[in-house]
C-alpha cells in the first residue's frame, strides 16, 4: 500500500490513506487532450474558425446530476469505465464510487493536483469534480492543502434514515394503493440487479442499483421535487462512517436487497399491511 502522500493526502500523521486505484478511472486520450489545452488557456484559431463554420457546439455538456446506470445488466465484480466526453463528469463519479466503497478515508486531504496525476487529467477536472462534492457535503475544503473528506458518525446517519423515512413512507404507502401490480412488476428487474451486485459484494455496484431501485419507486408519484431531494438524501446516507470506511458487509447487502424483491411482492400483491410493515423496517435498517 502506498503512503498517504501519494494519494494527494497532506497534513496526516495516521496510518496511509486507502489507494484509488488508476483502473477505477480511465480518461479518453482525445479528453485528455482537450483538458490539457483548456487547463493552459491556448486554443487554435484555426479550430475555431471550423467549429463555427460546421456550426458544431463547442462546450462541454454539463454532468447529468444523477448518472445513467443499467442497474438490470449482469453485475461485473470491476468497476465499469466511464465513456462520456466530459472529463469532469467521469472524474465526479470516480470520486462518489470510491467515497462509497471507502477508498477516500474520513478525515484524510487530497490533493486535486495528485489526483490529478493518479487519473492522467490536469488539476481543474478534479478540483471543479471536489467543489460539486463539497456542495453536496462529502468534503470541505482545506486552503491551500486540497479537500478533506467529511467526518460523520453514528447520529448523523440515524437522523438522514429518520428524514427520508418522513419522505419515502407515506409516498409508499400511496403508491401502494394506486399503483396497479404491472408497474411494480417493472421494476423487478432493478431489484434484482441490487441481488446480484449484493451477493457479489460488489458495495459500489450496490450503491447505484439500490439508489435507482428508490428512485424508480418515487418517480412514480410524479413529483420531481421529491425524487431530487430523496436522492440526494440517500446519495449521502452512502458515505463511510468514521472509523469505519467500509461500513456494510456482504450480508448486510444482500439482507437489504432481500427486502427490495419482499417489498415488491407486497406492492404487486396489494398487501396493505406487509408494505407498511416493510417500508417502515427496511428504513429502521438504514
Amino acid at each position: 500500500m502506498e503512503q498517504a502522500g501519494s494519494l494527494g493526502a497532506r497534513g496526516s500523521t495516521g496510518p496511509a490513506a486507502p489507494d484509488i486505484r488508476t483502473a477505477s478511472v480511465r480518461v479518453p486520450a482525445q479528453a485528455r487532450a482537450a483538458d490539457v489545452e483548456r487547463e493552459r488557456g491556448v486554443a487554435s484559431d484555426e479550430s475555431r474558425s471550423a467549429s463555427g463554420a460546421r456550426g458544431e457546439h463547442t462546450h462541454s455538456e454539463p454532468p447529468s446530476p444523477h448518472p445513467r446506470v443499467d442497474c438490470a445488466r449482469p453485475v461485473e465484480t470491476t468497476r465499469p469505465v466511464v465513456q462520456r466526453a466530459s472529463v469532469r463528469g467521469q472524474i465526479l463519479d470516480a470520486l462518489r464510487t470510491a467515497l462509497v466503497a471507502g477508498e477516500l478515508a474520513p478525515g484524510e486531504v487530497y490533493s486535486a493536483p495528485v489526483l490529478g496525476e493518479r487519473f492522467g487529467v490536469s488539476a481543474t477536472p478534479v478540483r471543479e469534480a471536489m467543489q460539486q462534492l463539497a456542495l453536496e457535503g462529502a468534503v470541505e475544503v482545506v486552503p491551500n492543502r486540497g479537500f478533506r473528506v467529511v467526518r460523520r458518525g453514528t447520529r448523523e446517519l440515524a437522523e438522514l434514515a429518520e428524514i427520508r423515512a418522513l419522505l419515502e413512507v407515506p409516498v409508499v404507502l400511496r403508491l401502494a394503493r394506486t399503483v396497479p401490480a404491472a408497474r411494480w412488476a417493472e421494476l423487478r428487474p432493478l431489484a434484482e440487479a441490487a441481488a446480484r451486485a449484493a451477493s457479489a459484494g460488489c458495495r459500489a455496484t450496490y450503491a447505484e442499483c439500490d439508489r435507482a431501485f428508490h428512485h424508480a419507486i418515487l418517480a412514480l408519484a410524479g413529483n420531481d421535487q421529491l425524487v431530487q431531494i430523496a436522492d440526494d438524501l440517500h446519495r449521502r446516507a452512502q458515505w463511510p462512517l468514521v472509523g469505519d470506511p467500509v461500513p456494510r458487509g456482504r450480508a448486510d447487502l444482500m439482507a437489504d436487497a432481500a427486502e427490495h424483491l419482499a417489498l415488491l411482492d407486497a406492492l404487486t400483491a396489494q398487501d396493505l399491511p406487509a408494505v407498511q410493515s416493510l417500508v417502515r423496517e427496511h428504513f429502521a435498517d438504514c
